[in-house]
């Protein structure tokens, strides 16, 4: 037996790496044993090489005469896994032999998720990480797999400390910048997007995540000028290709998106979300059947849980396009177990408590004494309303005339109402964070929209908020979507909401959120002035557009124009979940969907008196 090589000496396996780097093995495969063996120097050498069918075969013969040794079960394990081959019980009896060694349970983590056991996996790695604690590899891989169970902020800070441990590597700050994205904290995002870029200019993958960003953050045009120079540098790029689809999407060229995803999809069969974006994007047919086999296909495979949920979604809509509503719901109900995987549990207690305060602070008198005080600005204009209500095709249409700037959805309210709360915590009045708020609201409106008379905030959440943004700002106008609630819950159960809350995921949760939802609403009729809210029946609008068109424009203080009447024309940016329907013209046919489910929506059944209000 030749002695074990010094950690800077040069790898017995012929690589020309440092020991300590290779250890006898590809990147990420167990290290040679405490004494030098030839005969395992002579199989790394050749897994090095490729000749991964001779490494199994001499593994196979040799493990006859040493079924105890570990290291044969590590190296037959990597020759599988390279092969495509099951390799799990070489892991596992590898793990069983070497207990101590942390590449191994490494290796193991990373067979279990590719065989979609992730519990396992994650102990497996966290036991590597407990034997190794600066191996970025094992963070690395932890990382990947906490972000697809939804342990969002864990992963977060594994992300941070890989960089710790080795900054210089843009792929680490990619890794980041993707993981801060998923949870849509777009300016950290697009900060480690640019760290990745200032390491390597030209990482296609970096530039992509920072042309996500930019179009979360409404950046439209940034955002293709950045996809499109990471397709001039690698034209194939699957992901590039489906992101410039989703950019196109977005602006309503729905035949130029589907091009660019079927065009990913030449290039790799095996892309979940963009046989999701292509569901989205259009009405399905019976002569879809090889996109739902496809899609049947992916689903028999372990897949990332984010991939799995999305194509649950996918498929119920397949379903409910071809009027196939049991099936449909079976998967539109899938498809929200599995999204709850990933979410906090919907406390029901926490938003009832938070509407009481909301009703107890904003009462009458003070809305009248705060209102003397506001800003007089008719610049905003809110649209609220449970999603699914309506809210995007109001905004389309209104957003056609050419005074009024469509802003999308804002996310300030919701922020505002937390400062407001804990500064009046600590004694400070309304009168003075209430101008502000008002102040800084409106430099938002005015850095998006260039100075338009009109500029729609609409975030439907912002029901919840309408007495805070009324109070700093009397003259602002509020428009409410009302939809029937079995078809605004059913519409929220069966869309794939990247950042909504839990209560989407369980039909009970739904009603009980619903529920809060009409109760504040009913508060701010009696304490909002009469000219300050309109409220907008969804069915009415589709029934009669113009005439509610003209109410609405009445009410927002601008002249009738035509425009409003072909806002599916309208060539504006939407990333929203309505953007395929908003670029349609009216038509009744979402009106009462859910008589087609009827049997699967008993938990909705005590918001029927609500029906009608």
């Amino acid at each position: 037996m030749a002695t074990k090589p010094g950690r800077n000496d040069p790898c017995p396996c012929g690589s020309g790496r440092k020991y300590k780097h290779c250890h006898g093995l590809p990147e990420g495969a167990p290290p040679v044993p405490p004494q030098y063996d030839p005969e395992l120097a002579t199989l790394v050498t050749m897994l090095h090489a490729g000749a991964l069918e001779t490494v199994e075969r001499r593994c196979r013969v040799l493990l006859k005469a040493r079924p105890a040794d570990g290291m044969l079960w590590k190296i037959l394990s990597v020759s599988l896994l390279r092969q495509k081959k099951e390799a799990l019980p070489a892991m596992e009896r590898a793990a069983q032999l070497l207990p101590q060694d942390a590449e191994v349970h490494l290796n193991l983590g990373i067979g279990l998720a590719a065989a979609g056991e992730r519990t396992r996996a994650l102990a497996s790695y966290r036991q590597a990480l407990a034997l190794n604690p600066g191996s970025t590899e094992a963070l690395s891989h932890l990382g990947d797999l906490l972000r697809e169970v939804g342990e969002h902020e864990e992963a977060l800070a594994l992300r941070r400390k890989v960089i710790e441990l080795d900054p210089g590597r843009a792929e680490h700050h990619i890794n980041l910048g993707k993981a801060l994205f998923e949870v849509r904290r777009l300016d950290e995002a697009t900060s480690a997007f640019r760290a990745a870029l200032a390491l390597q200019p030209e990482d296609v993958q970096a530039l992509l995540g920072l042309a996500g960003t930019a179009r979360m953050r409404g950046r439209a045009v940034e955002a293709e000028e950045i996809c499109r120079k990471a397709l001039a540098l690698e034209p194939d790029h699957v992901e590039g290709l489906a992101l410039l689809g989703e950019l196109q999407a977005d602006r309503g060229q729905f035949a130029e998106a589907r091009a660019a995803f079927e065009r990913a999809l030449a290039i790799n069969p095996a892309l979940p979300a963009v046989y999701c974006s292509l569901a989205t994007h259009r009405k399905m047919t019976s002569a879809d059947s090889a996109w739902r086999q496809q899609v049947e296909e992916l689903l028999g495979k372990p897949l990332p849980l984010v991939h799995e949920t999305g194509l649950r979604y996918a498929l119920g809509k397949y379903f409910d396009d071809l009027g196939r509503y049991d099936e449909a719901f079976d998967n539109y109900r899938r498809a929200n177990e599995l999204a709850r995987r990933t979410k906090q549990r919907y406390d029901r207690e926490k938003l009832a408590r938070r509407v009481d305060r909301i009703i107890a602070t904003f009462d009458a008198q003070f809305m009248h004494e705060q209102r003397a005080g506001g800003a007089d600005s008719e610049v905003p204009l809110l649209i609220i309303g449970m999603p699914r209500s309506g809210t995007s095709l109001a905004e389309q249409i209104l957003a056609s005339h050419p005074a009024v700037f469509g802003g999308g959805e804002l996310r300030f309210w919701e922020g505002a109402f937390g400062v407001f709360e804990a500064e009046r915590a600590a004694g400070v009045s309304a009168a003075e964070l209430l101008p502000q708020f008002a102040r800084d609201y409106l430099e938002r409106l005015r850095a998006l929209s260039g100075g338009a008379a009109r500029v729609i905030d609409k975030m439907p959440a912002n029901f919840l908020y309408a007495g805070l943004a009324q109070a700093a700002l009397p003259r602002a106008r509020i428009i409410h979507m009302r939809r029937h609630p079995f078809d605004t819950c059913l519409s929220i159960y069966s869309q794939n909401f990247f950042r909504m809350g839990s209560y989407a995921n369980d039909l009970g949760d739904l009603a009980h959120y619903y529920s809060q939802y009409q109760r504040v609403m009913q508060h701010w009729r009696k304490v909002l002035p009469a000219d300050a809210l309109l409220e907008v029946p969804y069915e009415e609008l589709i029934a009669d557009q113009e005439a509610w068109t003209r109410r609405m424009l009445e009410f927002a203080g601008l002249p009738w124009d035509p425009k409003c009447l072909d806002f599916h024309q309208t060539d504006r940016v939407v990333i929203t979940a309505s953007r395929w329907q908003v670029r349609q013209r009216l038509n009744s046919s979402s009106a009462g969907r859910w008589r087609n489910y009827a049997r699967h929506l008993r938990p909705l059944e005590y918001l029927a008196e609500q029906a009608g209000s």
